[in-house]
This record gives structure tokens, sequence and C-alpha cells, in this order.
């Protein structure tokens, strides 16, 4: 059953996740806007962007908004919680498809930034529906 063992455990270590992929991605957008030194412009070669300020607008106000909006309603316990959560994994997902699609592999990041990703889907999907009773997340020994 979701969320039966301890919801705030899973609420807590979600919203902390989605807390730091938020300042992760508006910070990379920050730095993207800044001009993103040190980062090779040579990845964008043949690419639909010729510099890093579209992307990186993109990375922080979709990406960085989705995680700081969900983080915020996850903490608050609001019944918009999970699909919120679950948006925001998607769309970091999506981002992170794009973003290999367009520049490869180029960094540990990515494959951090995936884990976290679906880690963000599966605490997600196990918040509590707010659909049901929270009586009924209650364990069977509880009850009695």
């Amino acid at each position: 059953m979701r969320g039966e063992a301890h919801p705030k455990a899973i609420r807590y270590s979600l919203g902390g996740l989605l807390a730091f992929g938020a300042l992760n991605a508006i910070g990379g957008g920050y730095y993207g806007l800044l001009g993103a030194a040190g980062v090779p412009t040579e990845w964008l070669e043949g690419r639909p962007f010729s510099d890093y300020f579209i992307p990186s607008l993109i990375l922080l106000v979709v990406v960085g908004g989705s995680f700081v909006m969900a983080a915020i309603v996850v903490f608050a316990g609001a019944r918009i919680a999970r699909v919120a959560a679950l948006t925001a994994g998607l769309v970091v997902l999506g981002w992170l498809a794009a973003q290999v699609g367009i520049i490869g592999y180029v960094s540990w990041m990515q494959p951090a930034t995936a884990i976290a990703g679906v880690l963000v889907l599966a605490l997600a999907w196990l918040l509590p529906n707010p659909r049901e009773p929270a009586e009924k997340f209650k364990s069977a020994d509880s009850r009695r």
C-alpha cells in the first residue's frame, strides 16, 4: 500500500530532494544566463542553440520552477503534492533527455540527475493518495 509505513518520512525526503533539485536547476540556469564560463560552446555546434541562454532560461524557469512549486506543496502536505512532484520528476527527466539528445553525455551530473528524477517519481508515487481517507493508510495493527 502506498505511503503506509512512514508517510511523513516519504513527504520530507521527497520535499528535501525537490528543494535540492530546485537549487541545482536554479543555480545551473543562473550560471548559464551569465554565460556558462568554462562550458564549451563547441558542444552546441550544429545544434538548435548557438549559446546557452535559451537552455539556461528553460532550466531556471521550467525545471527550477516546477521543483520549487513541487517542494512547497509537498512540504505543505497539499492535495496536489503527488501530481506536482510527479510533474517535476517528468520535467527534469524530459529536460535531461533533451540535453543528452542535443549535446550528448558530457558530465557525471547527467546520470546523477536521472537517478534523482527517478527517485522523485518513486517517492511521489508513494505519497498517500489525497482522494483516499487518511485512516486507510494506518496499519492494520493501529486500528485494533
